[in-house]
């Protein structure tokens, strides 16, 4: 839905909130939401249309003594929301509005509001983006406070970049549920709490329920000055790599060409910085390896994307498909789908790894031996390197909460719909991610090569002493040297530690 806000927006739920208990014929789908391997069961679902409401569903869960999770689009990786001891979820899925605020001259966007739709309204009404990713069922409201990045992020550094403001339900100390706004402005009070979602991650200090967006210094009064403008069209190549050709030596040969092109095209002032690419490094059992390779379309884009092509040979003739395409709809292109088989009763696990450095022979070596394992089967479980960097990195370490200086990101994933089948495919996540990084204790500690994790691809595996050896705490993986300061906002705005689950922020 698009709009323009009202002079009392906040106070205009557009419908009562909605309660479901057990028994109810909507608990059940309430229940599940991306990740079927969690299925939550609260006391009740708390649906919410607006700031008000959130304000008192909050107040009545906490004076109950219940312990309270937050949704909006339901795309956790771990069971942060559908935790056992959970008894009630605040369901922010009806607030999806999307629009611009001339009052803060500035964009909202809801955080029930799912990313294909939000691209979508921004673009179609006033010709401008953000760059978030491809997974277009994704909630606004963790994807955004996350440090949320995509393909036009080379281009365009993170969605908190152009964070403006959020607004934000909290609890004080005596249990007090109040609705706040933090700024980006030097002199707010409540900067603080801005940053701290600015990569802090979903789940930690209080529950979004709007942000505000606008690029940093824009003062124009046009909106569609005020937000990036996408380019037009975009050439598009698919790449696969069959399986039955691919050697050791030529599958190292093609990762460490693909990750020397990032490190040298990765600077923000690089010609090659619209190219963005993923290359998906899937298991054995599903056929191929496969790449997807974007350039913003001009004179010299398909010359660009042929040299880029050219410095993967790796002694495997590759199959080629090429098209041009409007933006939107190469963004939709990517997508990852919300809907069919491949995306309803799925189970999934994923891991992270953000890289400043390449991978080395021995690492790729590694990743090769659990791909090509023939005794697994898992075609829909793969290892990527995803293309980063560029205007990322314009922004300084300390100036938004989510850590910066890689170039390059790594994201491990499996995913299956059995049950049955839940401990095989989680052995297989977790033992290739410890033997690519067994020289660092089983995970990315941030060094040379390392910057750490995502916040955004939770992994539990990081707090456990099983899978991570290395002596540095999940926290330093995910934050780095931006976490101190966040333990200190999370004491002052969550006092009570309302809002926690096994990632969350520890109050300082």
């Amino acid at each position: 839905m698009t709009d323009y806000l009202t002079e009392d927006y906040a106070a205009d739920a557009l419908a009562d909130s909605i309660v479901v208990t057990p028994g109810d014929a909507r608990y059940d789908l309430l229940a599940r939401a991306d990740n079927y391997r969690f299925v939550a069961r609260p006391d009740y679902f708390h649906l919410v249309h607006s700031a008000d409401q959130v304000e008192r569903a909050l107040g009545a869960a906490v004076a109950a003594g219940k312990r309270v999770t937050v949704r909006s689009g339901g795309h956790c990786g771990e069971d942060f929301v559908a935790a056992p001891d959970v008894e009630v979820i605040i369901d922010l899925s009806p607030m999806s509005r999307v629009g611009f605020d001339p009052r803060r001259n500035s964009f909202f966007i809801e955080p029930g509001a799912s990313i294909g739709p939000a691209l979508r309204t921004l673009f179609r009404n006033w010709g401008v983006t953000l760059p978030a990713g491809f997974c277009m069922g994704v909630g606004a409201g963790g994807h955004i406070c996350g440090g949320g990045y995509g393909p036009l992020s080379r281009l365009f550094g993170l969605t908190v970049d152009y964070l403006e403001a959020v607004e934000v339900v909290v609890v004080d100390e005596h249990g007090a549920t109040a609705t706040v706004t933090a700024t980006r402005a030097e002199d707010d009070p409540n900067r603080d709490l801005w940053w701290a979602h600015t990569g802090g991650g979903g789940g930690n200090f209080g529950v979004v329920t709007r942000y505000w967006l606008r690029a940093p210094g824009a003062e124009a009064t046009d909106p569609a000055l005020l937000l990036p403008r996408p380019p037009s069209t975009v050439r598009i190549v698919e790449v696969q790599w069959p399986w039955e050709n691919l050697s050791e030596s030529a599958f190292v040969r093609l990762g460490t060409a693909f990750q020397r092109w990032q490190l040298a095209n990765s600077a923000p002032d690089s010609p090659n910085i619209g190219l963005y690419a993923l290359l998906r490094c899937m298991h054995r059992s599903a056929g191929h390896l496969a790449m997807h390779a974007q350039i913003p379309d001009g004179p010299d884009a398909g010359r660009r994307m042929d040299e880029f092509l050219a410095e993967l040979a790796c002694g495997v003739p590759p199959s080629v498909r090429r098209q041009t395409l409007p933006w939107l709809a190469a963004a939709r292109y990517l997508a990852v789908p919300d809907t069919g088989p491949w995306a309803i009763a799925v189970r999934r696990k994923v891991k992270s790894a953000d890289l400043r450095a390449a991978h080395t022979p021995e690492q790729l070596r590694a990743a090769y031996r659990h791909l090509s394992n023939p005794a697994y089967t898992g075609p829909n479980s793969s290892m990527e390197y995803i293309g980063y960097g560029g205007r990322v990195n314009t922004v300084g370490p300390s100036q938004t909460a989510i850590p910066r200086g890689a170039i390059l990101k790594t994201f491990f994933m499996t995913s299956w719909n059995d049950p049955a089948e839940d401990d095989a495919h989680l052995t297989w996540l977790r033992e290739i991610y410890r033997d690519i990084y067994a020289e660092t204790g089983g995970v990315p500690v941030p060094n040379e090569v390392n910057t750490g994790a995502y916040i955004n691809y939770p992994d539990i595996d990081l707090a456990d002493p099983e899978w991570n050896t290395s002596g540095v705490p999940w926290s330093t993986l995910y934050y780095g040297a931006n976490y101190p300061r966040l333990q200190q906002i999370k004491a002052l705005w969550d006092p009570r530690n309302v809002f926690r689950h096994a990632l969350s922020i520890r109050p300082a």
